[in-house]
């Protein structure tokens, strides 16, 4: 039998109008974003059984209302996990000193917010280097999940930062090295590069690298954008590719629980597409994905359970 993980990272509207060269976004108050889905989250896993893996970014736990939404899903059983103190696009590019305080800030505020420091780590953008994962083995950090070793999303994301650029806007996304394209799809001990195995001859301080979810075969991307576009149909279907993979890690976003209705939002409509889907086609999507995944075999775990049964 398989392992099968959810996670969600909760990132804000702010985040979207980095990547799509908006301007500012919202600097203070309550995000629209958290205030429409993370209810929405709590009541879906908690019908389906499991518990799920947030990634918090730091800076956002500075706001109460959002500090006690996401104890709330402490409370309730689900891990909190490491996403950075301000997601911070161009992490990789910091230097050494400046990426170590946005790892250990995040962490100080999610242990202040929720009585316990986090032990997993997913980075903004999915962009790594062998420096953040230096970092990350330094301050304690027990597995990473952001290597996404899939063709069509970083052929994808090239495209739409380039039609960005096309229409004046300038996007703070950043592509990242196309060595992703070699990482293991599977769980890995991460060896002295990190998009390599570790080796007998391997540093063993390094990391487990828990990837996100990329189908067998021509590596189609199992994410929550790529769910909720296909459709309950298309979903289930993506979820059958995964049946050969020991680990099914199934990456979502906050706003994969956000309905075109939801107020705050409209800053955002016309750019983000998964944003044209309503929420009750996308619950299905997402029901569809899991029970696919779970009648293949797999049971459901968090990523700090999956990092810890040592089999990688």
């Amino acid at each position: 039998m398989s392992l099968g993980s959810v996670s969600v990272d909760l990132d804000g509207l702010r985040c979207y109008h980095e990547i799509h060269g908006l301007g500012p976004g919202p600097e203070t108050g309550t995000d629209p974003i958290f205030a429409a889905s993370l209810s929405r989250f709590a009541e879906l896993f908690e019908e389906l059984g499991l518990r799920a893996t947030f990634f918090v970014v730091g800076r956002d736990l500075e706001d109460p209302t959002q500090r006690a939404r996401v104890a709330l899903l402490a409370a309730a059983g689900h891990e909190i996990a490491n996403h950075s103190l301000d997601h911070r696009y161009d992490l990789t590019l910091l230097e050494p000193e400046a990426i170590e305080q946005q790892v250990g800030g995040a962490a100080r505020a999610i242990e202040a917010a929720v009585g316990r420091a986090p032990i997993g780590f997913r980075a903004p953008g999915y962009v790594v280097s062998d420096a953040l994962f230096e970092v990350l083995a330094r301050t304690g950090v027990r597995y990473d999940s952001s290597v996404f070793p899939c063709p069509a999303y970083h052929g994808a994301k090239a495209l739409a930062m380039a039609r960005i650029r096309l229409a004046g806007r300038r996007s703070r996304s950043i592509l990242g090295s196309p060595r992703v394209l070699v990482a293991p799809p599977d769980p890995y001990a991460v060896g002295r590069r990190w998009f390599a195995r570790r080796t007998s001859g391997g540093d063993p301080a390094r990391l487990v690298e828990l990837p996100i979810g990329v189908a067998t075969g021509a590596r189609l991307p199992f994410i929550g954008t790529t769910l909720v576009l296909a459709g309950p149909r298309g979903a289930a279907w993506l979820g059958h590719r995964m049946r050969d993979r020991p680990f099914v890690n199934i990456e979502l976003h906050a706003i994969d629980l956000c309905d075109p209705s939801d107020p705050g939002l409209a800053s955002i409509a016309g750019v983000q597409p998964d944003l044209r889907v309503s929420l009750a086609r996308k619950t299905e999507a997402l029901r569809a994905a899991i029970g696919q995944v779970r009648r293949d075999g797999a049971r459901f775990v968090t990523l700090a359970e999956a990092a810890a049964t040592g089999e990688w």
